[in-house]
């Protein structure tokens, strides 16, 4: 096979100006004080290693189409220039005086790039050959077979994020006796110990094997069940998950609870949001108005300040009708009629001409609650303070109807003094309401309703011509997907105990767009699995919130070219994005078949 050996350099290229960037922006020295296993590789070094190998993967994916000979050339090749281009920029730093221009271009980069040598020359060749052997290892990978490959690289994967998570799973796992044991046997003072790495990614890669051999045989194994036995194996499912929802904030400790009620406000806005972009089509960037408006809404309801109504109550209104109980219908409510309003003098636009119109609306919302002219109702810069907690009192009362055993479960989200105010209270209240908006989302995406956005995201012409009323599909979708977000918004003002202007801006918007596409649009799932990656994640790695947004542009952009139709996509996306050739499969691996398929007859 004759290579493009164009290609390959400019493989070469990307893989030396990626690593140049991400050295002279500091991520690399800022990362260096982080060890992933101790002694043996910081979160730096990882992050140049990461680069190599993927780059080495892709020229042997993209360019050599899978012949070993040219996967290995190629992969060497791309390797080699991308490593003399970083060599090349740690001799020059110190001589030209780069930190002039690029801050970070600093004499500790120098010396971690040169492997601390005496001599600068012999430090460089060190790392020509350490990247060049990296991108050579990538090119290997590819060639494995493709169980392999993948038990390989979610092995590695594993480690990476477990080194990462360190002193976060410390915590954790201290909290149980055996799980003392356990931060003995895999950590270190600091990272991974070495034979911690090596079970850790020998368990995960021997499962990952595992799962692809027997992953077959057990579907096989559940669709031969009966209907009532399949319905058994989901309910076990079901139960085992709302146990595993229980126990977690008992499990993880404050901290994590506290992330995971970010994570479950931005799964409610993304589960509304959904809605218009993943069933209906509809590209609405300014979610985050609704999200304010809900806000807004149980603020001026129940707090205690100037602008509460509660400051009237005992005038005008019951007690009883100032609590965050009765708060959220009525922004859910609120929210819902303000998405109509906004779906009506936008019935007729569609794609980027919705979106700079939705754009506008979360602007006029922002600049309005900032103005002068509303300060007095909604207090300006100023927002609206002293929101109490939820009370249990009030609660009570609603749910003395229920039967006991549906009691019970709403008395586990309040705190001893009778308010739901800490991280892992909050947590049982996001659940709830995480569950029943995805029971409502799975319901109306499975009836006719659903069937009506889905052929309306897909052509509304076509949709129009078959008898689907536009218009009311339209302000449906608008007025659900705001009240989703009214529902957070809700809890959030709750849960923070004020409201600021500045809590709403496109920023929000731009995190639940992003995350609905990158979890899969029009999946339900997706949406939650892309709140953990998106929110849950750079959480939880605060430390380098500097470079956080630089992440999240890099794993934008990563997921659109390797995987357009998200973390997990629906079955319609699945099937509508997918390759239709398949990935080519290397030489090796079809010596190993021991024979060759018959090639097709052409049709007479």
């Amino acid at each position: 096979m004759k290579l493009n050996w164009i290609k390959v350099a400019q493989y070469g290229l990307i893989m030396g100006v990626a690593i140049s960037y991400v050295c002279l922006v500091g991520m690399v020295q800022a990362f260096d004080e982080r060890d992933i296993i101790s002694g043996a590789l910081t979160l730096g070094w990882a992050l140049l290693t990461v680069i190599s190998l993927s780059l080495g993967y892709l020229v042997a994916w993209k360019v050599a189409a899978g012949h070993a000979g040219p996967v290995l050339s190629s992969s060497l090749i791309a390797g080699l220039i991308g490593s003399l281009m970083v060599a090349g920029l740690a001799l020059i730093i110190e001589p030209l005086n780069l930190r002039n221009m690029f801050v970070n271009a600093s004499p500790a980069l120098v010396s971690m790039l040169t492997f601390s040598e005496e001599s600068k020359t012999t430090g460089a060749m060190m790392l020509i050959g350490s990247l060049t052997v990296l991108s050579l290892l990538g090119g290997v990978i590819y060639l494995l077979p493709a169980r392999l490959r993948r038990a390989m690289i979610v092995g590695l994967g594993i480690v990476l994020l477990i080194g990462m998570l360190t002193e976060l799973l410390k915590v954790i796992l201290s909290r149980f006796e055996l799980g003392e044991e356990l931060v003995r046997l895999l950590f270190a003072r600091e990272g991974l110990s070495m034979s911690g790495t090596l079970i850790i990614f020998g368990v995960v890669a021997g499962l990952n094997i595992l799962w692809g051999s027997q992953n077959q045989v057990l579907k096989t194994r559940v669709s031969a069940l009966s209907s009532t036995q399949q319905r058994a194996v989901n309910w076990a499912l079901i139960v085992l998950s709302v146990l595993l929802l229980f126990l977690l904030p008992q499990i993880v400790g404050p901290y994590i609870s506290q992330i995971l009620v970010l994570v479950g406000l931005y799964a409610l806005m993304g589960l509304g949001l959904n809605i218009e972009i993943g069933l209906a089509g509809l590209l609405d960037l300014g979610f985050v108005g609704f999200f304010a408006i809900g806000a807004y809404t149980v603020a001026l309801i129940t707090s205690t300040g100037q602008l509460g109504l509660s400051n009237v109550a005992s005038e005008s209104f019951p007690p009883d009708y100032t609590t965050f109980w009765v708060a959220v219908p009525i922004a859910i409510l609120v929210s819902a009629i303000a998405g109509v309003l906004l779906g009506i003098p936008v019935l007729r636009m569609r794609g980027d001409y919705l979106a700079i119109v939705t754009l506008g609306f979360a602007e006029i919302i922002r600049i309005l609650v900032l103005s002068d002219f509303l300060r007095p109702a909604l207090g300006g810069a100023q927002g609206v303070l002293n929101i109490p907690k939820p009370s249990a009192a009030t609660l009570s009362s609603w749910v003395s109807a229920f039967p006991g055993w549906l009691q019970r479960p709403f008395f586990f989200i309040m705190s001893q003094d009778g308010l739901i105010k800490d991280p892992g209270n909050f947590y049982y209240l996001i659940v709830v309401g995480c569950v029943m908006v995805a029971f409502i989302a799975w319901r109306l995406q499975n009836a006719r309703v659903g069937r009506n956005w889905i052929a309306m995201r897909e052509d509304e012409d076509v949709a129009e011509a078959m008898g689907i009323n536009l218009v009311g599909s339209k302000l449906l979708a608008f007025g659900i997907g705001a009240a989703f977000a009214g529902l957070s918004g809700a809890i959030f003002a709750a849960q923070v105990g004020s409201v600021f202007p500045h809590s709403f801006g496109l920023i929000v918007s731009i995190n639940v767009v992003s995350l609905v596409i990158i979890g899969g649009s029009g999946s339900i799932p997706g949406v939650i699995i892309g709140s953990l990656a998106l929110v849950g994640l750079p959480e939880l790695l605060r430390e380098f919130t500097e470079f956080r947004l630089l992440i999240y542009g890099a794993l934008l952009v990563a997921m659109m070219l390797v995987r357009p139709e998200g973390l997990w996509p629906s079955e319609v996306n699945r099937r509508e994005l997918h390759r239709e050739e398949p990935e080519p499969v290397p030489v090796a691996q079809q010596a190993l078949r021991g024979h060759q398929e018959p090639a097709a007859h052409p049709q007479q």
